[in-house]
């Protein structure tokens, strides 16, 4: 399976009593705002380009920035960029109370002290991922649109928990790129195709197409992304950014649109190791709406940057996958020898090849369980907004498709879809078959085998190749990724920058054992600081080819 197969309602109180609830956005993990502020006095001036979480904590701290002045800057970006210029279409939707909420936390600030490295901090969220406040949750679909879930994901609560303020909500291949065979990577029919920030006709992969880019035009310094397989690491690649898809259970799912709970989790995405790892520190919780974060019991670690270390390549055993996950792209190749010469130069034990020995063996019945659980999750999700949810199932979802194509449907259908609906449930024996047959491929003949074999600490592969140009007709120009066994397994991938091709990004991933976050972030750290690799866009509009530049740098 290739990687494509893969109205604001009112006042804070209006929205409230529509579900009966309290919202925790503004009054259960915020003070309560003062008033519902508007965006008047944002100018257009930005000198917050790879403003790092250190950078803007420091500020704010010193008393030389405010958290209100830092999210007046970021919404000004966004308007600048977003809407006008070169119109990327990252962000779906901005939040009402962004500025409120960014105030009151700096009266938090100057009473009580700061709450940790996220105070005041502006942070998007895909928008497959709930919150209970006067923004959407839609998957990028009409379907859902004004849908206001009954509380906050639980990635969203932990967030406003730790001071953050949401800024709003990013662009997204629509419902995780679950609905066509011949989808293109970062459309919806809500936030239009979202661009790739380097070369602007270049597509940004998906489906955290909007996170990704988002962050790495400077809308933001974080962004959550949501992955079933490659969705944060391949845009993480395509845009020059960190993302991380940490191990299934180590982050909560309750509250996130699904596709797939065998394989989905939500990650950070940073233009740094080590604020995605600040991130992760946030993320991370056992939720007991979530079942498989029991399992992170004992095993996640209270801080992750503890393993910040530059020297952590130093001894490192790290293998090679070749096999099918090189071949495809030969400058992708060339880019990714020269960091495995660095790996090398760090100090790492390099044992090349490593190969994976049932890479590309489960290809099919992966996308067999894909299909089971996304109808059943999905109607789960659906049932759990309520009897005023817009669409109530998976065969709702399709008959609306149908009746507004124009919106919906202009470039590509739902292929994938139709395929969902028509599989039994869960207990059915072709899937269960399916599902034992992937995790045992994945892990102990796979990963497992071959890290067993070689002693490994990490496993090291292309992430994908520099961004396709974007065809709305065709669908996705994709050529191959490396992100499908450890998104069967359940087990970590860390995408991080590891050079440009025609100014293109392209990414290498780091992988590992269940639980090895610690060990992959040093090393993918120690990768970063050797190397710094990473450098913010130019927006330029496209390549000139036949002479190998992009034209405009």
């Amino acid at each position: 399976m290739d990687r494509r197969q893969f109205v604001k309602l009112g006042t804070i109180a209006g929205a409230a009593a529509l579900h009966g609830t309290p919202l925790r956005a503004a009054q259960d993990h915020y003070p309560v705002p003062r008033t519902d502020e508007s965006n008047e006095g944002i100018t257009a001036e930005f000198d917050l380009e790879e403003a790092t979480l250190a950078d803007l904590g420091s500020a704010m701290t010193a008393g030389r920035r405010t958290s209100h002045s830092i999210t007046q800057q970021y919404l000004a970006r966004i308007e600048e960029l977003d809407r006008r210029g070169p119109a990327l279409h990252l962000v779906i939707e901005t939040n009402p109370d962004a500025l409120a909420i960014a105030r009151a936390l700096d009266d938090e600030r100057k009473l009580r002290g700061s709450r940790g490295p996220l105070h005041g901090i502006p942070v998007l969220l895909k928008d497959n991922i709930d919150t209970a406040d006067r923004m959407t949750t839609t998957a990028g679909s009409y379907a859902l649109e004004g849908s206001i879930p009954l509380r906050d994901a639980f990635v969203a609560q932990r967030l406003r928990e730790a001071g953050a303020v949401i800024l709003g909500k990013a662009n997204l291949s629509e419902w995780a790129n679950f609905r066509s065979t011949h989808s293109s990577s970062g459309w919806s029919g809500r936030g239009g195709q979202a661009k790739n920030p380097y070369v602007l006709d270049r597509n940004p992969c998906g489906s955290s197409s909007g996170s990704a880019a988002a962050v790495s035009a400077n809308y933001c310094p974080l962004a959550v992304g949501t992955e079933t397989d490659g969705s944060i690491v391949c845009p993480a690649s395509a845009n020059g950014v960190v993302g991380i898809k940490p191990t299934l259970g180590l982050v909560s799912r309750a509250g996130i649109i699904p596709i797939a709970h065998s394989q989905d989790t939500a990650g950070p995405m940073a233009r740094t190791v080590r604020d995605a790892a600040i991130m992760l520190n946030v993320l991370a919780g056992v939720d007991p709406r979530d079942s498989a974060t029991r399992g992170s019991a004992g095993k996640s670690h209270p801080d992750y940057t503890r393993s910040l270390d530059a020297g952590a390549l130093r001894g490192a055993r790290i293998g090679v996958a070749r096999t099918r996950y090189f071949g495809y792209s030969d400058v992708t190749d060339k880019t990714i020898d020269v960091a495995i010469d660095a790996l090398k130069q760090g100090g790492a034990v390099v044992i090349d090849p490593a190969n994976i020995p049932t890479a590309g063996k489960f290809d099919d019945s992966e996308f067999e369980v894909l299909l089971y659980e996304f109808k059943a999750d999905l109607n789960a999700y659906l049932a759990s907004l309520g009897p005023k949810a817009p669409v109530k199932s998976l065969q709702d979802i399709i008959d609306y498709n149908e009746r507004h194509r124009e919106q919906e449907m202009p470039w590509f259908g739902q292929e994938i879809m139709l395929m969902a609906q028509k599989k039994g449930p869960l207990t059915s024996r072709k899937y269960r078959a399916a599902l034992a047959m992937n995790l045992r491929m994945s892990r102990a003949e796979g990963i497992d085998a071959v890290m067993d074999k070689h002693r490994l600490d990490a496993i090291v592969a292309p992430t994908g190749s520099p961004a396709w140009p974007t065809d709305l007709i065709n669908g996705d120009h994709f050529s191959g990724a490396s992100s499908t066994a450890a998104a069967v397994a359940g087990y970590p991938n860390i995408s991080v920058p590891a050079g440009y091709v025609h100014g293109l990004p392209v990414g290498i991933s780091f992988m590992g054992r269940a639980w090895s976050e610690p060990k992959l972030i040093g090393i993918a750290y120690a990768y970063e600081q050797a190397t710094k690799h990473r450098r913010p866009p130019k927006f330029v509009p496209t390549l000139t080819l036949g002479s190998g530049t992009a034209k405009g740098t």
